[in-house]
């Protein structure tokens, strides 16, 4: 018997594509969202447009699979990467992005099945586990670093 070729792990850009079923349960309407509060166990960076924050995950070398909190937003062209509470302020100024921190909400599937247009999750905490937050510093430098046109896919560790 032939062994099954082994599944590569998907890269972001592959989780932001919303695939044909998932459109298709966006299109019947039974999806629930919520609003979340920012601030209080993570601080929301919204970086536009949401191929750059893909990019810079992946300069990140953050695999897909490590149970980071990363909501794609189709309708606005926007990637919400979770970071500290409290710690934006090392994001002020960058193109492009903005930080939703105490005061602010953001929309969130009630459940991690609930993905809509709006709130798709395409990283989300393992079960039972806390979020893995993206470091907030490193997140700031790779923005930075990354050029314009950098690279959709590069090898993650």
């Amino acid at each position: 018997m032939a062994n099954s070729p082994k599944r590569s792990t998907p890269t972001w850009h592959d989780l932001a594509q919303p695939s044909i079923g998932k459109q298709a349960r966006w299109g019947r309407g039974l999806e629930r969202t919520r609003w979340a509060s920012c601030g209080k166990e993570w601080d929301a960076v919204a970086i536009t447009p949401m191929k750059r924050g893909l990019n810079v995950l992946t300069a990140l070398r953050i695999g897909p699979r490590r149970g980071a909190l990363v909501l794609a937003d189709h309708l606005r062209d926007t990637l919400y990467v979770m970071v500290e509470p409290g710690t934006g302020d090392v994001l002020a100024g960058l193109p492009g992005v903005r930080v939703l921190s105490g005061g602010s909400e953001l929309l969130m599937p009630t459940t991690y099945g609930d993905t809509t247009a709006a709130a798709d999750l395409i990283s989300h905490p393992r079960i039972g586990e806390p979020p893995a937050l993206i470091p907030t510093d490193r997140l700031a430098q790779a923005l930075r670093d990354l050029p314009a046109d950098a690279p959709e896919e590069a090898p993650v560790s």
